[in-house]
């Protein structure tokens, strides 16, 4: 399905890419700081859900379609930023009252799990990655086409970066233990990940995006 000669090279470039700070990462890392390991495992899989369905765009050339029209890419910045901006205002909102227990975050983690998926849909800077980035690595040098090789390779991508970003939450988790336990801390953590929220939409409006 893939030409392995150029295996090397595309994790290679993989790796230099999940250890690059990025958006997810942030997001990710602050949600198993903020409410635990269960919480991040969720933002986590909420990523991964989300590259999986970029990756069968990518592969299906859809999201070449939408890279290559200026008002789409713009529709999706302001849907994105809007929708984070408003993830933001929610967190800010919250009574700290209602901030959950460590053993209790069945519900947090859904939501982490289902805003996960949707920014990262509507940044379309993550779009025009899948677009710019898998078909440097499609080879003619196999009988697969190039649609199913950036299938696979999107899928590999995947998988990585859900095993790295599931040790980073059990890093960050394991290090945010001491905090969920601290009053003070429990009683503003929904304002830290609202902050975050509004740190996203800042982050994704004022980025320039590249061209496909």
């Amino acid at each position: 399905m893939i030409d392995f000669t150029v295996l090397p090279v595309y994790l290679t470039a993989v790796v230099a890419l999940l250890l690059m700070p990025g958006p997810d990462m942030l997001l990710i890392a602050s949600s198993s700081l903020s409410y635990g390991k269960k919480v991040g495992v969720f933002a986590s899989l909420g990523n991964a859900t989300s590259g999986v369905v970029l990756t069968i765009l990518a592969a299906m050339g859809v999201s070449a379609l939408i890279a290559m029209n200026p008002i789409a890419l713009q529709g999706l910045r302001l849907l994105g930023g809007a929708y984070l901006l408003k993830m933001g205002w929610d967190c800010m909102r919250t009574n700290p009252a209602d901030a959950p227990d460590v053993e209790h975050t069945s519900g947090l983690a859904k939501t982490l799990y289902r805003r996960a998926v949707i920014s990262n849909l509507l940044n379309p800077k993550a779009l025009i990655f899948f677009v710019l980035f898998l078909p440097q690595f499609v080879s003619g040098q196999v009988s697969a086409s190039s649609g199913e090789q950036m299938l696979v390779l999107g899928l590999l991508l995947n998988v990585l970066g859900l095993l790295f970003n599931l040790f980073l939450v059990t890093m960050v988790g394991s290090l945010g233990q001491p905090l969920l336990k601290n009053e003070k801390f429990r009683t503003n953590q929904h304002k830290f990940m609202g902050l975050v929220f509004f740190v996203l939409a800042i982050w994704l409006l004022a980025s320039q995006l590249p061209t496909a």
